[in-house]
């Protein structure tokens, strides 16, 4: 009976440990990764894969399931099985629409001399020489067309020997394209535009190719800026999403209808951003996703038509998670993704009549059940201009209030992007708060989701006010018995790691340890070298040989990190990617070599084969490794 005993006791001492494990590096990269491809064509099932990494074979493992749209029983499918709505096929059936690469400049040495061909050269004369992680090899992005039912790829190219990419590069994919509901014509998106007015330009424009012409007419030539997505309404009214300025790339991003040669913007009084859009089954509402108070939620936007009426943002959703993408409308719900700081994304349906969610798959419930899971406090911070900001603290598993935890300023990137209840696999709040760390990570000047005023508040101002809202965030934080004022770090990619480099040399000691992940360190360089030029013509205000432009000069001057390494006393941990062309080589290994000739305890991680990001399994563990190694040595 004794024995009995001690083995019941093991047991449910060996089940309670499993339940109080945190989350570590390894054990995120055991997180599945849900994404949605389509409903089928009567809307009653939904389609989705999963991918898992594999370390061993440093790549992912992806499996394909169904399930009623209204929830309900999981069944896994081969992927041949997948019979979704497939938006590229003509309404009436005839053809399909694919997009390939197609050579049309010759560029590489052994394209301009046909006798050379082991060369490995480049040949430029213009700028566009590369772009996020790829250079500039002659070949574009093309879209075609071909008979629905033909086997091989061979079709009618739409821009034939043109050099202008559709799908844009570097993310652009099938959403640049659509077809109009009569099959006569295809819609598609492109930035005409070839080298220095490519590289400082935003201006992508909305095509219509007509397909018993083929003749193509420009539907968007007014508008300077971003002009995306494409969509038709139920009712054929095509919509799209639409920034105003050239060059700035966090425009405010409205919703336009076009119908019958009236264009409305249908957002244009609402003070806010617009994320993705699905208009509703009977053409009368469009619905949209957006950023607000440090998530990102579900809104609607009636639309007048011909009724001389203003139309009206509504907000759907609230919560503390973000609704990452709208799938479809069910009938009186949607389905849509959803994440939050604690958990990677999921199906949920949102029922438009009580605005609640059902939760449809819990592809990653085991091991959420296994772990103790961080608390996400949301707290307010008075910055030193009088506003008040928004700042998420993430707080270790178990907490307890009594003791005192080492604590991370968390920088976000962007620098327009919002701080929401994303779920990173690399800047995961989750795990670093399992650590034993308290996250702060503020709503600082630039984000999305608190106005355009706030959203626009930082270009041309890197190193000012918004540095004042990271130390007013830590310095009100700290305050709290909880957090170690001794044991403070602060850490970001991006304009994060720009933020890491600015502060380290204006801090007065408050940060006992930095790690800085592809981030600026030189503007000067930066002008220099970036691809996307449009960016820091906007952010920067222009080229740093201006000496009549204020300005600028204090972007390259005073808001620039490399003039304030003399001040640099504390431990850096800098991380590189080679394949970086957005923040590259240079700034990174500048930084590094500051640090080393400054006598400054410092590291360098550098991956050759990784761009912005980090994107295979295993140098992604060695990432998370290295990342937490370092803070147990300096904090």
């Amino acid at each position: 009976m004794k024995k009995i005993i001690l083995i019941l006791s093991v047991m449910l001492s060996s089940s309670l440990m499993i339940g109080q494990q945190t989350m570590t590096p390894e054990l995120l990269w055991q997180v599945k990764r849900l994404s949605v491809m389509g409903l089928d064509q009567d809307g009653s099932t939904i389609f989705f894969k999963v991918k898992t990494p594999n370390i061993k074979e440093n790549d992912f493992d992806t499996k394909y399931f169904k399930m009623p749209a209204s929830g309900g029983t999981i069944v896994e499918i081969n992927e041949d099985a997948v019979n979704a709505n497939d938006k590229n096929i003509s309404p009436d059936g005839t053809y399909k629409l694919f997009d390939e690469e197609v050579q049309i400049e010759a560029i590489e040495g052994k394209d301009v001399y046909k006798n050379l061909e082991e060369s490995n050269a480049y040949i430029f004369s213009d700028l566009d020489i590369r772009h996020w992680d790829k250079w500039q090899d002659g070949s574009y992005n093309h879209l075609f067309y071909k008979e629905a039912g033909a086997d091989d790829n061979t079709g009618t190219d739409i821009m034939p020997k043109q050099p202008y990419h559709t799908p844009q590069r570097p993310f652009g994919g099938d959403e640049d394209y659509i077809w109009s509901p009569d099959s006569k014509n295809i819609y598609y998106v492109s930035k005409k535009l070839k080298g220095k007015e490519y590289a400082t330009s935003t201006n992508t424009d909305i095509y219509k190719y007509n397909l018993a012409s083929k003749t193509t007419e420009n539907i968007t030539k007014d508008n300077k800026g971003y002009d995306t997505s494409p969509a038709f309404s139920s009712k054929g009214a095509l919509t799209w999403l639409q920034m105003k300025a050239d060059g700035y790339e966090s425009d405010k991003n409205d919703i336009v209808v076009l119908e019958n040669d009236v264009k409305q913007n249908l957002t244009a009084q609402w003070d806010g951003t617009v994320n993705s859009f699905l208009w509703n089954n009977d053409g009368t509402e469009v619905y949209f996703t957006a950023a607000v108070d440090g998530t990102i939620q579900l809104f609607k936007v009636n639309y007048p038509g011909k009724k001389r009426i203003a139309p009206v943002v509504k907000q759907l959703s609230k919560g503390q998670f973000d609704v990452t993408s709208i799938i479809a409308q069910k009938n009186n719900t949607l389905l849509v993704t959803r994440t939050d700081m604690n958990h990677a994304a999921e199906i949920f349906s949102f029922d438009l009549k009580d605005n609640t969610f059902k939760q449809l798959t819990n592809i990653n419930l085991d091991l959420y059940n296994s772990i103790d899971l961080p608390k996400v406090e949301k707290r307010t911070v008075t910055t030193t201009d009088g506003k008040e900001m928004l700042v998420w603290v993430i707080l270790p598993p178990n907490f307890d209030a009594s003791k005192k935890y080492p604590t991370l300023l968390y920088a976000q990137g962007g620098p327009q992007a919002p701080l929401s209840q994303f779920y990173s696999y690399r800047w995961n709040f989750q795990l670093m708060a399992s650590q034993g760390y308290i996250v702060v990570a503020p709503n600082r000047r630039g984000m999305p989701g608190h106005g355009v005023e706030w959203n626009e508040a930082i270009s041309k101002d890197w190193g000012g006010q918004v540095m004042e809202d990271y130390l007013s965030a830590i310095d009100e934080i700290a305050k709290e018995p909880y957090v170690d004022n001794d044991r403070l770090g602060a850490v970001g990619a991006s304009y994060g790691g720009y933020s890491v480099f600015y502060l380290a040399g204006i801090h007065n000691n408050r940060f006992k340890s930095f790690i800085a992940h592809d981030g600026v360190f030189d503007t000067r360089s930066m002008y220099g070298t970036t691809e996307e030029l449009f960016f820091v013509n906007h952010d920067f205000g222009g080229p740093y040989w201006d000496k009549n432009n204020a300005t600028t000069q204090k972007v390259y001057n005073e808001f620039n990190p490399i003039t304030k390494v003399s001040n640099w006393d504390t431990p850096i941990l800098i991380i590189q990617g080679g394949k970086d062309y957005r923040v590259p080589i240079e700034q990174g290994l500048s930084a590094y070599q500051a640090a080393q000739l400054l006598g400054i305890k410092s590291k360098l991680l550098y991956f050759p084969e990784e761009n912005h990001w980090i994107l295979t399994p295993q140098n992604a563990l060695v990432w998370q490794n290295e990342f937490f190694k370092w803070l147990q040595e300096t904090l």
